[in-house]
């Protein structure tokens, strides 16, 4: 594949925004040409030839940005390559298990239908954003559970994919 890949996020606290940049670097050390950004920045996605979306998760709901991204771009993203990810359980589940795609995540899936999905751990730590978060993180439930190993295997996985004939 010789188009770009579009790696965009929908990050509250930054977390996701440091799983979509590491994507991002292993998918470019496989070959690909890459483009991270914010997907509340992306007008168009007609210009890249497959798309990994990722949305942390909050209160198991997928990030605002995220959502909002998967429906204004349903069309292009249909007729694409597409992989989505989740970041967000606050324990070391992601590591251990495969989570399933939380319901609204499920619903793009049917709108799109992606080639894979993944939930990563999440990150909630220091001065964050939200009440609640705000709350997690002063009671000491907050902490780091992404496992940038499992991380990148997922996001090398992809670029292989892309790399096979018709992908």
């Amino acid at each position: 594949m010789n188009e770009t890949v579009l790696v965009a996020y929908g990050s509250t606290n930054g977390s996701t925004a440091e799983i979509a940049e590491y994507v991002g670097e292993i998918l470019a050390k496989e070959g690909l040409d890459v483009s991270v950004r914010p997907a509340a920045d992306v007008a168009d996605v007609t210009s890249y030839g497959a798309v990994v979306l990722g949305g942390g998760l909050y209160g198991g709901r997928w990030q605002r940005d995220a959502r909002r991204f998967a429906r204004r771009h349903r069309k292009a993203l249909a007729e694409r390559p597409v992989w989505l990810f989740s970041s967000g359980p606050l324990d070391p589940s992601a590591s251990e298990r495969d989570i399933p795609p939380a319901p609204g995540v499920r619903r793009v899936m049917y709108r799109i239908d992606p080639r894979g999905h993944a939930t990563f751990g999440g990150r909630l730590e220091g001065d964050v954003k939200g009440r609640i978060a705000r709350m997690i993180v002063k009671s000491g439930r907050g902490g780091d559970y992404r496992d940038f190993e499992r991380i990148g295997a997922w996001a090398s996985m992809v670029a292989r994919d892309l790399a096979t004939p018709g992908g």
